[in-house]
């Protein structure tokens, strides 16, 4: 693999556990925020765990949403970060990098099924695609969040909280995991090595 795999410096918690990830897959990563260098990466990830709104603004003021937005390589956003990927979200009325249709909203709760969501869930593949290629039946990833885009002509996986929701989507070269595949063991991992090899 190459080493140019970059992991977009956003801010997010989940930084460390994506770069270990990766790590254990033979893909040297790193950190970066610099335009030149996301433009030359092989692979780019862009990871999340917060609110949309100010992650938008620190994309903004790194100067990265009209870099991301050109970006022809194949690029994974993870969690938050594939909310980022979508027109817009609900979770502070804000526009996001709009590379997917759609806005991204509150997860409707019960009684059943708490907000923030949290823990395992089952995905359910809608057809074949390049990012989850090779899983086992009825894969479980692991979740946490309190929004999601809603199932389009552009969701690749769908789960069940609350309401059903895209739990993976693809544009183009822009994909998404609602879910951390970095914490998802075996299915994870496989997801990530899609992402690395395959695309």
């Amino acid at each position: 693999m190459s080493s140019a795999v970059l992991v977009v410096d956003a801010g997010g918690t989940n930084l460390t556990s994506v770069l270990a990830a990766l790590q254990r897959l033979g893909a040297p990563a790193r950190l970066s925020a610099d335009p030149a260098e996301l433009r030359e990466a092989r692979r780019v990830i862009l990871p999340g765990v917060g609110a949309a709104a100010p992650a938008m603004q620190r994309l903004e003021s790194l100067g990265l949403t009209e870099v991301i937005r050109s970006l022809t390589q194949p690029v994974l956003g993870i969690c938050l970060g594939m909310q980022l990927l979508y027109e817009r979200s609900e979770e502070g009325d804000v526009a996001c990098l709009g590379l997917i249709p759609g806005t991204v909203s509150r997860l409707a709760g019960s009684a059943q099924a708490r907000v923030p969501h949290m823990g395992w869930n089952r995905l359910e593949l809608l057809g074949p695609a390049p990012l989850l290629a090779g899983l086992p039946d009825e894969p479980y990833a692991y979740f946490v969040h309190s929004f999601a885009a809603p199932p389009s002509q552009f969701t690749l996986a769908t789960s069940l909280h609350g309401s059903e929701f895209s739990s993976a989507a693809g544009r183009a070269n822009f994909w998404g995991t609602q879910f951390h595949p970095e914490r998802s063991a075996g299915v994870g991992a496989r997801i990530l090595r899609n992402f690395l090899e395959d695309m």
